[in-house]
């Protein structure tokens, strides 16, 4: 809880800070990477850094932590925390390193704000800074405790034993562990760490969902190639999809994520998805099908062509077996019979009452289906989702 004093501080200064917020972020990620380059290099995303999607992330989650603090006294944003512990933890970001972001955090405040920042205002924002970290760690350990698997940094060694071309730029990778000890069983919509070293020695990690059922004796991956848009392609979908082959091997972090089937076998659930957002929604499907699911399960997805689609044929088969489903389907070109031309519109789908939904795919099109769910009378506090990368969802409300 923010000290009554803190909160009068924070409340007169958020304005200027959140005025100030990328220009406090540049320059803390510039001086950290100075100080402690290995950072960059080892942990956090070059793309990111170099789009500066990372930067927007990061603001955007300071100034959502303080106002809610602000309006809601005495209760943490615990679903924001969840979701940033659950990523921190596939990374393996360890306490000490707090430490370190608290230090040039504030460094860039001091230097961006100047004499505005009194010892008061210094006092009252470094409360705000170790209520959120210290609410993290304490998070992370309990999810590092709970992961169940080994290794350095939690993470094991697994090698590829089969890759499977799903599109021109979607590959699947399917891996089993390299030590030869048993595959747990995940929760279906999580996703996985994926370390590799690249040619100039960074050790780079990037997330993907497991797109596999969550029981069996291998873990799945869809990967899709980034391109870049006037920037690099990625480097580790580019690195994934032209250098390693079967027998390569790879470092997985244990499975994290907070977008996972509500424990409510007689809801109803919509699996809504666009693009390479389909990937945790394959194994959700699998484990609606695993755990005998009875009530409607409405699927839709949307792309650009049926070719784009990736894991299409698994999508529509485990579809299939469920009891009461539909599926939905919108490309944006070469529509097929029985599928819609043009961009998701839920507008002509039934959404049954007590519908809890997920949504996984780029952030306009999860903010136009969230809207047109509500319009339907889906409950907010139903409706989750999943954004690949820094959430942007934050910084842009």
């Amino acid at each position: 809880m923010l000290s009554d004093p803190s909160a009068a501080v924070i409340r007169a200064t958020l304005p200027a800070v959140g005025a100030h917020l990328d220009e406090i972020t540049e320059r803390f990620y510039a001086g950290m990477f100075t100080a402690h380059p290995e950072l960059l290099r080892d942990l956090f995303n070059r793309g990111n850094q170099a789009a500066g999607t990372q930067r927007q992330a990061l603001a955007g989650s300071i100034a959502a932590f303080a106002t809610h603090l602000l309006d809601h006294p005495g209760q943490r944003p615990d679903a924001m925390l969840g979701r940033i512990a659950h990523k921190h933890a596939s990374l393996g970001v360890a306490p000490e390193q707090y430490a370190i972001v608290h230090e040039h955090l504030f460094a860039a405040i001091a230097g961006v704000l100047g004499e505005a920042v009194t010892p008061e205002v210094a006092a009252a924002w470094d409360e705000v800074y170790w209520l959120m970290a210290n609410a993290l760690v304490a998070i992370e350990k309990r999810l590092y405790r709970e992961s169940g698997e080994s290794g350095e940094n939690g993470r094991r060694r697994w090698e590829v034993v089969e890759r499977v071309p799903e599109t021109t730029d979607v590959t699947t990778f399917r891996l089993r562990p390299l030590d030869g000890d048993p595959v747990p069983p995940f929760r279906a919509g999580q996703y996985v760490s994926v370390r590799v070293q690249l040619p100039d020695g960074a050790r780079q990690i990037r997330q993907y969902s497991l797109s596999g059922a969550p029981t069996g004796t291998v873990r799945q991956i869809s990967v899709k190639r980034v391109l870049g848009d006037g920037t690099p392609d990625g480097e580790v979908s580019h690195h994934l999809h032209t250098r390693v082959r079967v027998g390569d091997v790879l470092e997985l972090s244990a499975p994290y994520g907070d977008l996972v089937l509500d424990d409510a076998p007689d809801a109803p659930v919509l699996l809504a998805s666009a693009g390479i957002g389909v990937t945790p929604m394959i194994a959700m499907l699998a484990q609606l099908a695993e755990d005998g699911h009875r009530a409607p399960v409405t699927v839709v997805h949307g792309d650009r062509s049926p070719g784009h689609h990736a894991l299409r044929a698994e999508h529509e088969a485990r579809t299939g077996k469920l009891a009461d489903a539909a599926l939905h389907l919108w490309y944006e070109q070469d529509a097929p019979a029985g599928a819609h031309t043009g961009l998701v519109d839920l507008a002509g789908v039934d959404v049954p009452a007590g519908t809890r939904a997920y949504l996984c795919g780029p952030l306009p099109f999860m903010r136009t289906v969230r809207a047109q769910l509500i319009e339907k009378g889906v409950a907010p506090a139903d409706i989750h989702y999943e954004v690949f990368g820094p959430d942007l969802w934050l910084a842009q409300p």
